[in-house]
């Protein structure tokens, strides 16, 4: 009785895939419409080439960038893979300024890599959920004209029909006034520039894209009903009129359905931009809920199941993300480096079924730095004065996420929660000999430390056996967005009333 509670006003995250599936060459699955959002905030990135044939080899068609690197579009040249090219929301200002600059972005970036790379471009995606209300109103003024400018420069370049534009928003832009789907409207600070939007969107085929985090939801209210987050149809359902609802995908998904055939755009198609499970960092973020959820997702694109306002009209979907990134910011909490489908390396977290019984297939072609590892010495005392510091600047400087509470090496006991942190800093300088010292706390072991599969001491990609690339994103929005996000979702969790 108190699910849809946690949905009040579309705040609790909307999550649709309802997809076809075909088959590839040489016996893969190719799952249509379905893509992965290929982050690069790593500070051992995968070769682009290996990440192109695990994309590929796993059957995915579709891949969303956050911005155009030319290393990662390079590699996605003559692959038969279809990318929607992001902007970060910085670009949006001087894009929005001028048409001429939006001419000369789209030149550099989209003509020039279809033309000269064969990249098969579809969506450029213009800023990254520029109305949350946490940003203040700070694009308001900007997303409209640059989007308007990013469109014209590409019916300019003869890409008009070709590649279309879009805007990822986050599900805050609707709500619902009834706490039912068939109340959903969008939201009234911002509904006019909505209306802009939609109406510029629908007249040029574009879709609306919508980014959506169901985990938050559990990650912000310890009380939210588990099963109303997955799709086993054992939640409480919430009715709204002769439609129950048992799960927050339908739920969400229809309260946007509605909202748009309130204001006369019932067909405009809605690709799903951002979703997904992370599997560290916290602990509702573990593997068993991101395959229960990522394998619900996966069963309803077998079975072609739909919503209830739109059973027939699946939309496009882009997982987040394909691949873990030790570098993103944790503003929004520990989970951020654990989004990935795969482990930094590409190897499978968890199996699951992606149809025809067909599994996961992992990266091929990693090469390994050398099987050591950095530990705390045998004769070092956990008394040491120095070791706090050390502790503490090891994570500082590199990925120590898992040691979190209720994450993957939570539980170990003091002297091995050191060993994880100068390991993982000694990994991230590339086994550097002087990075394991720590004051002489720290030693160098060829035996893996590591407890059991669940927590791993990790090895990093031997980068000199990759490009000599540091892959990094301005993808501050991007990490901002979600910190953001959560913040909001957090305080509009606790303003809900039952």
């Amino acid at each position: 009785m108190g699910c849809f509670r946690y949905f009040c006003a579309n705040v609790l995250f909307l999550f649709v895939a309802f997809l076809s599936i075909g088959h590839q060459h040489k016996g893969l699955v190719a799952v249509h419409g379905l893509g992965v959002n290929w982050g690069t905030r790593a500070t051992h990135p995968l070769q682009p080439d290996i990440v192109v044939r695990l994309i590929k080899d796993n059957g995915l068609k579709k891949v969303k960038l956050f911005e155009a690197e030319p290393w990662v579009l390079q590699a996605l040249g003559n692959t038969g893979i279809e990318v929607m090219l992001g902007i970060p929301n910085d670009f949006l200002a001087p894009l929005a300024s001028s048409v001429g600059v939006a001419e000369e972005w789209v030149q550099q970036n989209v003509s020039a890599f279809i033309s000269k790379f064969g990249v098969d471009i579809r969506y450029v995606a213009v800023g990254n959920e520029p109305f949350l209300k946490t940003y203040k109103d700070s694009f308001l003024q900007t997303t409209f004209p640059a989007l308007k400018n990013v469109q014209a420069a590409l019916i300019k370049a003869g890409l008009g029909r070709q590649v279309k534009v879009t805007v990822p928003l986050n599900a805050d832009v609707y709500e619902s006034s009834t706490d039912v789907p068939s109340g959903g409207n969008f939201r009234s600070d911002i509904h006019d520039l909505m209306m802009s939007i939609i109406k510029f969107l629908s007249d040029s085929a574009s879709p609306i894209t919508i980014n959506i985090y169901p985990f938050l939801s559990l990650y912000a209210d310890p009380h939210f009903p588990v099963d109303f987050a997955f799709f086993s149809g054992n939640a409480a359902p919430v009715v709204d009129g002769s439609i129950s609802y048992t799960n927050v995908f339908d739920a969400n998904f229809d309260t946007l359905v509605w909202a748009l055939e309130k204001n006369g755009f019932s067909s405009l198609p809605i690709i799903i931009g951002e979703v997904g499970w992370p599997t560290d960092g916290d602990s509702n973020a573990n593997k068993d809920y991101a395959r229960r959820f990522n394998q619900g997702l996966f069963d309803r694109i077998i079975k072609g199941q739909g919503t209830p306002k739109r059973p027939t009209s699946p939309p496009e979907i882009y997982l987040f993300g394909l691949i873990d990134e030790d570098a993103k910011s944790i503003d929004p909490g520990n989970f951020e480096r654990h989004w990935g489908l795969f482990n930094y390396d590409g190897s499978i977290k968890y199996q699951l079924n992606i149809g025809s019984n067909r599994a996961l297939v992992p990266a091929k072609g990693v090469r390994y730095l050398s099987k050591q590892w950095c530990v705390m010495a045998p004769q070092a005392s956990l008394s040491d004065p120095n070791l706090a510091e050390g502790v503490s600047y090891a994570c500082s400087n590199a990925d120590c996420t898992s040691l979190g509470y209720g994450s993957s090496c939570g539980a170990l006991d003091a002297k091995s929660n050191a060993s994880y942190a100068f390991n993982m800093y000694y990994q991230t300088k590339n086994q550097q000999r002087d990075s394991c010292n720590f004051n002489g706390l720290a030693t160098i072991s060829s035996v893996d430390p590591s407890h059991d599969n669940n927590c791993r001491f990790e090895i990093m990609i031997e980068m000199g056996k990759h490009r000599n690339r540091t892959y990094t994103t301005s993808g501050v929005e991007r990490n901002g967005s979600l910190a953001m996000a959560l913040k909001f979702f957090i305080g509009w969790t606790i303003a809900c009333v039952f």
